[in-house]
């Protein structure tokens, strides 16, 4: 018999029930009214419920909620479980550590796992004598990337690309081009450095001519900032954004013209690393080997921890050790945090799940696109790896179909700018039998809202 972990759903009580709905009351009056008020929006585009469920556990690729329904996690928590929730051997590390040493003294006096995980995330960087920074989370990452190449190349300038998402916090919203809503209430304490270029679209048309179009647009751009740009920030495959695969040498394309306008290559690969896509970072699938590079969700197995990781030419201008730490905080390089990475980066190596990605991400592609050819529901079927997104010819059915699939147990999230596209990143040690699973509960699904 199969353990928790590799378990198809068991649905007993319609979600939500009611001990997640007691629990929803208390979200309704002590949660800041911006989340609940996005879950009445999501409401309107399908006339659907969409109050939450609430978790209870989680093992592997399965979670239970509060009233004890079992469901499939497709989304492994925003990308965070990708070697499965709870996996044995980062467990035991946290618990481990946390028996030894639950804090240290950060950048004065460091952890022993602090500075055996900075050795290990050198070593796996895509280019030799790499220097890092940790962090908590995606925005620290991509935080520290900008204050670098600020350092480095004394140019004060970024430019990323509409529809890209690098986190919330002030320095990373100012890149993030996913949605202007989520700038434009606070436009006026954002910095005026950053110019957004269009991010092409991968398309079935000539690649040569999509690729220089692509580029002409970011030169356009480019040529139009305000400010010197001294930082091209770009993810591999935008996640949040919708799935959005660049058309094949865009990449490339992208690091020579850094190199020949001496600014600096910054790939977010806080998503698509570590394995989502098949390989440790996306970019060198791509050919390319960027200055600086972001990681970040998968990292911790579950805690939060991130990484800049940078060449140490580029990382030299922050200066000796005599120097002030000018980026720094209480938490950065947590012990416990560092020994879950650790753990972390080990199953994925041991159990190959790069490879394994990229065999189930090939099959699921493959499934997929014969069960969803002939919905009108459907757009396009798109992805690397474990990192899918089926893009609905609506947000109502987007919102619906992942309504629909909570309903039959399966965890999946809307992405995209039009929440248009359900976004599938399961862990990559889902077994092939819950895949399966989940193509025909969207078969089901889709054919349930094909009248909306």
């Amino acid at each position: 018999m199969a353990e928790l972990g590799r378990l198809l759903p068991d649905i007993t009580v319609s979600p939500p029930g009611a001990v997640c709905e007691r629990y929803i009351e208390i979200l309704a009056s002590t949660e800041c009214l911006t989340l609940t008020a996005r879950r009445a929006r999501r409401r309107e585009p399908s006339g659907l419920s969409h109050d939450p469920i609430v978790w209870s556990a989680a093992r592997g690729a399965n979670v239970i909620d509060a009233d004890g329904n079992r469901y499939v996690d497709l989304t492994s928590g925003f990308g965070a479980a990708a070697v499965g929730h709870g996996h044995p051997k980062v467990v035991e590390a946290i618990k481990l550590q946390a028996g030894k040493l639950l804090h240290a003294l950060g950048d004065v006096h460091p952890s022993e796992t602090k500075v055996q995980l900075l050795e290990r995330m050198a070593q796996l960087a895509p280019f030799e004598h790499a220097r890092v920074i940790l962090g908590l989370n995606g925005s620290d990452a991509i935080e520290a990337a900008l204050k670098t190449a600020a350092l480095a190349t004394r140019r004060p300038g970024v430019l990323a690309f509409d529809g890209g998402y690098h986190g919330l916090s002030y320095g990373a919203l100012a890149t993030c081009g996913y949605k202007e809503s989520f700038r434009s209430c606070f436009a006026q304490q954002l910095g005026r450095h950053v110019v957004l270029a269009p991010y092409p679209h991968r398309t079935t048309s000539d690649r040569n001519s999509c690729t220089n179009r692509a580029i002409q647009a970011v030169e356009s751009c480019w040529d139009r900032a305000r400010l010197p740009i001294g930082a091209v920030l770009v993810e591999p495959i935008q996640g949040r954004g919708g799935v959005v695969q660049p058309p094949e040498g865009f990449l490339a394309e992208l690091d020579r013209l850094c190199k020949e306008r001496e600014a600096l290559f910054v790939v977010d690969e806080i998503y698509t690393g570590l394995g989502r896509c098949g390989s440790w970072w996306r970019c060198e699938d791509e050919g390319v080997e960027p200055d600086l590079i972001c990681a970040g969700k998968a990292l911790g197995g579950g805690l939060p921890i991130s990484a800049c990781i940078g060449k140490a030419e580029v990382m030299a201008a922050w200066g000796g050790p005599g120097q002030e730490a000018l980026h720094t905080a209480t938490f950065f390089g947590h012990p416990v945090c560092c020994a879950a990475a650790l753990a972390t980066l080990d199953v994925i190596d041991k159990e190959k799940l790069c490879q394994r990605a990229e065999k189930l991400g090939d099959k699921l592609l493959s499934l997929l696109r014969e069960s969803c050819g002939s919905s009108p529901s459907v757009v396009e079927v798109r992805g690397a790896g474990m990192l899918i997104g089926i893009e609905l010819k609506n947000q109502a059915h987007a919102v619906a179909i992942v309504r629909r699939l909570l309903e039959k147990g399966y965890l999946t999230l809307p992405a995209g700018v039009n929440n248009d596209v359900i976004s599938i990143t399961p862990p990559l040690t889902i077994a092939p039998e819950l895949i399966e699973g989940f193509v025909e509960a969207l078969d089901e699904a889709l054919f349930d809202v094909a009248s909306l």
